[in-house]
């Protein structure tokens, strides 16, 4: 039976709603007297927060539609006008409800009297950081649910220069801006005035992005790279960036090249999920690769596979990589202020690289929204494959120039007469060998989370396999960086981070093993992986 309430409501947002087709299925919803599907399509606002919106498309407040992007860009609005902005630029991928989001979204936003630009077509996500710098706009859009599943889209808000004392230049919105718009979204003018007057971004801008990535090779290759944008939008501006570098054309796994919101090939079209790269590693056998290089689906990560001599082809690690192109970024340095970053999650060999070379590392919130926060970076990275390798262009996590650095780096390897994974076994020689894994507990409630997290916080395991536990720490409770999760230290150097995902109903666990030899490492943490799995079971 339906409420009263909840169809005074329903009928409301019928009233209001700018798209007919998730108006008439709110109508079909009350005419069938379908109350659990209303009630789940109104169990409230879909969260707004750092991280922006994100969620599965349908009808009602509770999902992503053309309502509920409305409201939030004029939130947005308000918000600018409040704090004097006055330009906004906007980008999307080719999701369902992509173009008609950034199409609405510009028209609001127009219709409020700002400079607005918009992307002329489906871009990366970096495309779009790179725009608010070179237009100097004071606010960025990106209509995009990054590598979540086909049925979800999200959009991401990022502020360009100086805004109440921080330094955003171009990276996504932190607290209390998230709140300060999350309010207005609550209380907004439901039928806000639109304008067509908003203006196309120029070819040549995009042009400009090309450049500036394919200014980070040093000198060109004939490396022969499997490339897969997973059925995003990155593959013409990778392509682009390669050849502009004189860089060989990269074998496209040609299933997966064209953008289709779909995701036909993959249930997931995110680069950690396994399986994701099988068809990539089929392509890498038959050519004889060097390298496999995916981005996902807006191609702002990037995941690097090698031929091992002994396993055959895998993935590297979002660690392993970060290491990899820290090393080089550092070792490439000039700069006595410069400063590397990596999340908390990340792991700790990047802290111990820089400082051999006497410079300065900062451990951050997880997110590419801290890492980019922090003052004279070179390079940050996330273990969750984002890799930040320009911040002066583009502040954020960039999978382009990720692909043309790892790249590159292989190729300069392979002219040495040794491989990545050469260089791995050097770095762990060097500095300890640094096992990372993490476990990936997908929810279909999101009460479920907290509930586990609250649980393992309680009563922690006192020994993971034989390790014994030697501290737990709340990092709610943290001075230095408050957030949600806990920290448990176990004997032999053990390392576990057990956290929400931010992005994904999920609870996700980072493990890392520090060891003198390679195989106990990652022996110990196999283990690991093994008991914490059983744990959270």
């Amino acid at each position: 039976m339906i409420s009263d309430q909840l169809r005074l409501e329903v009928k409301d947002w019928i009233k209001h709603d700018p798209d007919r087709s998730t108006a008439l299925q709110l109508e079909k919803m009350l005419s069938e007297s379908d109350s659990s599907a209303l009630e789940k399509c109104f169990s409230g606002f879909l969260k707004f927060g750092t991280a922006g919106l994100r969620g599965p498309m349908g009808p009602g407040p509770s999902c992503m539609n053309r309502a509920v992007v409305s409201r939030t860009a004029t939130a947005i609005a308000k918000f600018m006008k409040k704090h004097d902005l006055n330009s906004v630029v906007i980008g999307r991928d080719a999701r369902y409800g992509s173009d008609d989001f950034a199409k609405d979204s510009a028209e609001i936003f127009a219709g409020a009297g700002f400079t607005t630009y918009v992307l002329p077509r489906p871009l990366p996500t970096p495309v779009l950081a790179f725009a608010i710098n070179k237009l100097k706009a004071n606010v960025g859009i990106m209509v995009t649910a990054s590598h979540n599943p086909a049925s979800d889209n999200g959009y991401k808000v990022y502020l360009g220069g100086v805004f109440d004392g921080v330094n955003y230049h171009g990276s996504q919105i932190i607290s209390p801006v998230d709140n300060q718009i999350s309010d207005y979204i609550l209380n907004v003018d439901k039928n806000p005035s639109r304008s067509s007057n908003y203006q196309l971004v120029s070819e040549s801008l995009i042009d400009e992005y090309v450049e500036c990535v394919a200014a980070i090779a040093t000198e060109p290759n004939n490396l022969k790279i499997v490339y897969t944008p997973l059925h995003g939008v990155g593959a013409e501006t990778l392509i682009k960036v390669f050849s502009k570098a004189k860089f060989q054309t990269p074998i496209l796994v040609k299933e997966q090249v064209a953008a289709d919101p779909d995701f036909p090939t993959t249930l997931f079209p995110n680069p950690e999920e396994p399986g994701v790269l099988d068809l990539a590693i089929k392509y890498a056998q038959e050519n004889a690769a060097d390298l496999i290089i995916a981005n996902d689906p807006d191609a702002d990560r990037c995941a690097v596979a090698i031929n091992d001599i002994n396993l055959g082809w895998k993935m590297l690690t979002g660690d392993q990589v970060g290491s990899i192109i820290g090393s080089y970024m550092i070792s490439k340095n000039q700069s006595a202020n410069a400063q590397v970053a990596n999340s908390l999650v990340s792991s700790s060999l990047l802290s111990k690289i820089a400082a051999k070379h006497n410079l300065t590392h900062k451990e951050t919130l997880t997110g590419f929204k801290w890492i980019s926060k922090v003052e004279n970076l070179i390079f940050g990275y996330e273990e969750a494959l984002g890799y930040c390798i320009d911040p002066t262009n583009v502040n954020d996590k960039d999978g382009i120039s990720a692909a043309l650095i790892i790249a590159q780096i292989a190729a300069d390897l392979k002219n040495q007469g040794t491989t990545i994974n050469d260089y791995l076994l050097q770095l762990g020689q060097e500095y300890g060998f640094h096992s990372t894994e993490q476990i990936s507990i997908r929810y279909a409630k999101l009460d479920l989370i907290d509930q586990t997290l609250n649980k393992v916080a309680r009563n922690p395991p006192k020994t993971l396999g034989e390790f014994e536990l030697k501290s737990i720490e709340d990092l709610n409770n943290s001075k230095s960086m408050p957030t949600v999760g806990i920290r448990l230290n176990y004997g032999n150097n053990i390392r576990v981070i057990i956290r929400p995902s931010g992005t994904e109903p999920k609870l996700k666990c980072y493990i890392e093993v520090v060891s003198t030899s390679q195989e106990e490492s990652v022996l110990i943490t196999s283990q690991i992986k093994q008991a914490l799995t059983k744990v959270l079971s």
